[in-house]
């Protein structure tokens, strides 16, 4: 029982699952001609929903009462928008003996993005953190990234082959940030319409960013990219994945505590701080970056992904009972 009880708990997230099945049909069935105009324009439209989504789910007023904590928020944005970019700068070293160029882009596109929403919270919850320090300030990150990490992308890669282009900045401001204001204009009148369908509408988040894989996905295969990956490169990019978490999760664990934040501060700066959110990053890399290379260009944020999902789930357990034994906190039933 106990046995079953921790394959439970270290379960591969569905979604992942998801993903990974929407790459293996990609590569098998990739979609070609007509229909690949059909699901890159399904895919552009559906970019546009989840971000008109985003902005009619963020609350207006909390996300301002939240300012009130500013240096618990200004600390994680450092570590998302500043630590994390010059740490991916750093991956140009690593470039050809480790990670291949295009490896490398991908690596920093996931360095320039914000942190997650929801698996922030979840795991802040757990570990009996700051859960309303954690809401402000994932919600923070993910509206600024919107501007932030196109900007950061394209100081730091080509996007266009011409860098940081006029084109650049029309398709983000169009295919992200209209959509995204047009939501909190709309929030007024379909916020308790939302509130009341959370779970059907992350249904069709999730779906969103299923056809998001497939598309780029299908690029990779059709212009032939995939045969670019060895299992070397693969096994790099893990361990540079791997490296790139812990090098801020130490810096966050070793810092919070010293900058005078209490326990359940350091736990939200630690958990908002270290992580990336694949739902705005995905979408955004359609965007960013040119077809052909996107599939390449996302895996490294793929598995970041779900390396940062077991990694704060074992951590947030950990601590959250440590909190209890230590009576911090009530006791779970």
């Amino acid at each position: 029982m106990r046995g079953a009880a921790l394959l439970a708990k270290s379960r591969i997230d569905p979604f992942i699952l998801g993903i990974l099945a929407t790459v293996g049909v990609a590569c098998l069935f990739p979609a070609r001609g007509q229909g690949a105009e059909i699901a890159s324009a399904v895919s552009a439209v559906g970019v546009g929903a989840l971000f008109f989504l985003y902005g009619a789910r963020l609350s207006t007023a909390e996300a301002l009462a939240g300012l009130k904590h500013w240096r618990l928020h200004l600390t994680i944005l450092v570590a998302t928008f500043v630590l994390f970019p010059l740490l991916g700068l750093a991956v140009k070293l690593l470039v050809p003996s480790v990670l291949t160029p295009v490896l490398a882009a991908g690596v920093i596109f996931l360095c320039t993005l914000p942190s997650t929403v929801n698996s922030s919270i979840a795991f802040t919850s757990i570990a009996r953190g700051n859960v309303a320090a954690a809401i402000c300030s994932a919600s923070f990150s993910s509206l600024i990234g919107i501007v932030l990490t196109p900007l950061l992308v394209g100081l730091s890669l080509e996007t266009t082959g011409r860098g940081f282009s006029l084109h650049s900045v029309t398709s983000v401001v169009l295919q992200l940030l209209v959509p995204f204001v047009a939501g909190q204009i709309a929030r007024r009148w379909i916020g308790g319409w939302i509130a009341a369908h959370k779970k059907v509408l992350g249904r069709a988040d999730r779906s969103v960013i299923l056809i998001v894989v497939y598309t780029a996905f299908s690029e990779g295969v059709v212009a032939g990219i995939w045969h670019q990956l060895s299992w070397v490169a693969l096994a790099g990019l893990l361990v540079v994945n791997l490296g790139l978490f812990f090098a801020v999760l130490g810096v966050l664990k070793f810092a919070a505590p010293r900058l005078g934040f209490s326990r359940e501060d350091q736990i939200a700066i630690i958990f908002c701080g270290s992580k990336k959110s694949l739902a705005s990053g995905l979408p955004m890399a359609t965007v960013l970056f040119p077809a052909g290379s996107v599939g390449l260009i996302v895996l490294p944020l793929m598995l970041f992904h779900q390396a940062q999902l077991m990694i704060c789930a074992v951590l947030a357990r950990r601590w959250g009972a440590q909190a209890e034994a230590r009576g911090l906190v009530p006791a779970t039933a």
